[in-house]
Parts: structure tokens; sequence; C-alpha cells
């Protein structure tokens, strides 16, 4: 009789040695902890706004609970699209070009997985959001790091991604503004990019969540730029912008060829994305846009508080331009960033992100996130004053 082996055995090895999320873990710190200011997860602390969430409740007493199209309401598609083409110059087709997903997660998956070939290689600036190399080589591909970099305001600069480019290269995945550093590209920034991926026939994958929360300038959209926007596809939502995140609903829009493989895998996974929340979404791009403004300005308040506390505390940190994170550098206590978050969080009670989890780049800093409420900010900016000067002796 043959012995049963470990259940761990039973895993696949790829899935297996998928380190847990390294975001994630202080999250649940903290969710089992009391007297804690987290800064760590990156959440809106606005509630959605009330007339959102009463279209969602009067689609539910009308009896709106049954599947919607696979690529998700078509009148929600039409709203993405005019919001698109007014906000940011781009103009995609309802019917074949864009497709509505449970988050932008999933969008960022079904893209890899469609394009994916195993062996392909998937360059990631970084630091960056964790999902991306996980993702990428769930799907079979190799995640390559692009390290970015203080001193360039983590900017994506040509020459570093020219360096990492092989006959192998696919997929560029790009997140600006960025998780977690707060970094923005201009337009003069994205040409020379654009002008790598059409020489070494690259496709993008832009993840525009934060395309919203921008301070001082309007975010330029990748695909945008000339001649790429067939090659972008282009992933956002409403979760950040339009404080949405349990809602779950995200879409990608790109050339309908692609879209239409991403639908493939979206019709066998997932099937279509929730139709109160896309509902919701419906109810937000029509008459959420002042909220949101509302929401934006209210942020760049924190992050002027929030960079400035640091900068007095002693701790180097550059000025964030877009998102809602700050990302100051802890180099100067010679502790690692795990050492640093772990001791903040059990002396001083704030949770903050390891910048190491996010990558290349990311050793010797922090991610705070300053969406939550100033008084909590300026609490948060006191124990860690207190912690840091501890140190010092």
């Amino acid at each position: 009789m043959t012995k049963q082996k470990e259940m761990h055995q039973y895993l696949s090895p790829l899935v297996r040695d998928i380190p847990p999320s390294g975001i994630r873990k202080f999250f649940d710190l903290v969710s089992a902890s009391k007297d804690i200011i987290s800064l760590g997860v990156g959440e809106p602390d606005f509630i959605t706004p009330w007339h959102v969430r009463e279209a969602s409740f009067y689609s539910l007493e009308r009896g709106k609970t049954q599947y919607t199209p696979n690529a998700g309401l078509y009148e929600l598609r039409e709203e993405i699209a005019n919001y698109l083409h007014t906000g940011f110059q781009l103009t995609y087709e309802p019917k074949d070009e864009i497709i509505v997903t449970v988050g932008g997660s999933e969008a960022i998956d079904l893209a890899l997985r469609a394009l994916i070939t195993p062996g392909d290689e998937i360059l990631i600036p970084e630091p960056c959001y964790v999902s991306y190399s996980p993702i990428a080589s769930i799907g079979g591909g190799i995640p390559v790091g692009i390290e970015t970099f203080a001193k360039d305001q983590f900017k994506l600069t040509p020459e570093s991604l020219k360096a990492k480019i092989t006959p192998r290269s696919k997929v560029l995945v790009l997140c600006y503004p960025s998780n977690p550093t707060g970094g923005i590209m201009t337009r003069e920034d994205w040409l020379p990019i654009a002008k790598l991926v059409e020489e070494n026939d690259l496709i993008v994958i832009s993840d525009e969540i934060y395309a919203e929360l921008t301070y001082g300038q309007k975010h330029v959209s990748f695909a945008s730029l000339p001649g790429m926007k067939d090659r972008t596809i282009l992933v956002s939502g409403f979760s950040k912008a339009f404080a949405m995140t349990g809602w779950r609903m995200g879409y990608a829009c790109g050339h309908r060829d692609l879209i239409q493989a991403m639908l493939k895998i979206h019709q066998y996974t997932v099937m279509c994305a929730p139709v109160m929340g896309q509902v919701a979404a419906i109810e937000a791009l029509r008459y959420g846009l002042e909220e949101k403004d509302r929401m934006v300005e209210s942020y760049n308040q924190r992050r002027r508080l929030v960079v400035r506390g640091f900068r007095e505390i002693g701790l180097d940190c550059h000025e964030p331009q877009g998102a809602f994170y700050a990302f100051p550098s802890i180099q100067s206590t010679g502790l690692s960033s795990e050492e640093f978050a772990e001791r903040l969080l059990r002396e001083a009670r704030v949770a903050a992100v390891p910048g190491n989890v996010f990558g290349l780049g990311g050793e010797g800093f922090i991610r705070c996130s300053y969406a939550t409420s100033v008084s909590q900010l300026n609490e948060a900016l006191d124990r860690i004053g207190k912690f840091y000067e501890k140190l010092q002796k």
C-alpha cells in the first residue's frame, strides 16, 4: 500500500515556493492587535459616497442579481470609454476593447496569462506592487526586475530599461503613479521609453489605478503616446480614486485581439464581475467625479504633512507626486527594512511596510500610506519621531 505523502508535497512547486504577500503579513498583525496606527495597507479612509452605495441598493431592490455579459455591462463599458476619452484623451470601443474585471488585480493576471509563453521575460521596474512578479512566475514567465532610484525620483530611465532587454523580453509592466514610491512619469519621461518599446517589439501592461491621484500635474497615460495604444493593455479600476476597494471593480482596455484573449480566461474562471458593483461603478463615473476631486485634495494636504514630518524627524523622504504613499529612507538607522518595520510595530505601535517586499531598490525604505486621518498621521509621526530618537542613543 502506497504511503500518503505529506500534504505540502502535493502542491505545485511553483506555488509552494512563492512567498506570501509582505503587505498582508503586516495587515494581519495589525488586525489582531489594538492601539496600532496602520500606515500599511493602501486603502482610502473615505467611505464610498452615499449615492454610489444607494445606486447599488436600488439595483438590488429591483432584483438585479443576475449574471452580466462576461465583459461587463455594456452601459458600464460605455461610461469607462467616455471617462478615458474625456480625462486622458484615449479612445476605446466599448464592444470589444474593454473588459470589466474583479479589481485591477484580476486584469493584471488576465493580461499576463494571455501574453506569456513559458520562458518569456517580463520586465518590471522596481520597487513595485508586490503582485507583478508572482503572477508572472505562475504564468510561466521569468520576472526581470529593473531597479529605480530615489535620486531619479523612482522614474524608469531608458538606460536602465535598455540594459535589461534581451531577445526573450516580451512584456513591460508599468505602474505610474507608483505604488510604493509615489513616483510619476511625465510625457517627456515616457517618450524614450516608448521608443524602446517599439524598437524591441514589446507589449506593455500599464497599471494606472492611481491615475487620478497626482499632485501638481496631470497623469499621462502610456497608451496615449504615439503608436503605443495597440501595444498597451491599460489596467485601472475604482478602488483608489473612488474609495471602492471592497467592491473589487476594475477594467482593462486594449487592442481587441488582446482583450478578447483575456476575455476567454475571464469566462472560464470568474465569468463576470458582480452586477451590484458594476451598477455602483456606473454611478461613480457619472456623478462621482467632484467627490473624487475633493478626496484627492485631502490626500494632497496629508502628503505635504507626512513628507514634512519625516524630514523634520531626520528621515530622508523624496516627495511623492502621485498615489498616496510616502517612501522614506531608513538607511541612517543602520537597520534593515524588515528590522525597522518590526521594531516600529512592536515598540511604537505603528505599522508600515518594509520596502524590501517591493523588490529591487526597496531595501532601506519603508512604505507609509497617508490615506488615513490627519489626527492619526500626526500621532503616527510623533511615535515614529520618538522611536527614531531612541535609535540614535
